[in-house]
């Protein structure tokens, strides 16, 4: 979601970023985690030829340049890793943890990250009225 808002660099700095968060639990990624990385790799134009599915950073240095870019691009990418983590039905603690370091990192007041989730809620809420409403 706003993905298109990144320059090219921030777009695979983003990625990496993901896969990570969908990785933190110890695990391989889910099915849901998978289709939900190539929808964004798909949103992600100028780089989706380009991308392969493995981190090219350490996750610290990845976190790092992040922290030097524009609250607008800090936003962005907090709201996509917060759409990645409320895809599942699953609570996911690593996830969660995982996001709670990236909102102080980022400097994301609570506000803002309350103002994110609504986003994300208000977005998933509109995609099911559709598919219900095109499906009867």
């Amino acid at each position: 979601m706003l993905l298109s808002l990144l320059n090219k660099k921030e777009m695979l700095k983003f990625l990496d970023l993901a896969i990570f968060m969908c990785e933190v639990d110890g695990g391989e990624p889910t099915e849901v985690e998978k289709k939900v990385l190539k929808k964004m790799i798909a949103e992600l134009d100028a780089v989706k030829d380009e991308y392969t599915f493995r981190l090219t950073d350490t996750i610290d240095n990845t976190i790092e340049y992040f922290v030097n870019c524009n609250q607008v691009v800090k936003n962005v990418v907090y709201l996509n890793l917060v759409t990645i983590s409320m895809e599942e039905d699953l609570y996911n603690t690593s996830e969660w943890l995982f996001l709670e370091k990236i909102q102080k990192k980022f400097e994301i007041s609570n506000e803002k990250r309350r103002e994110i989730i609504s986003i994300v809620y208000a977005y998933r809420d509109l995609r099911e009225k559709s598919i219900r409403i095109i499906k009867n």
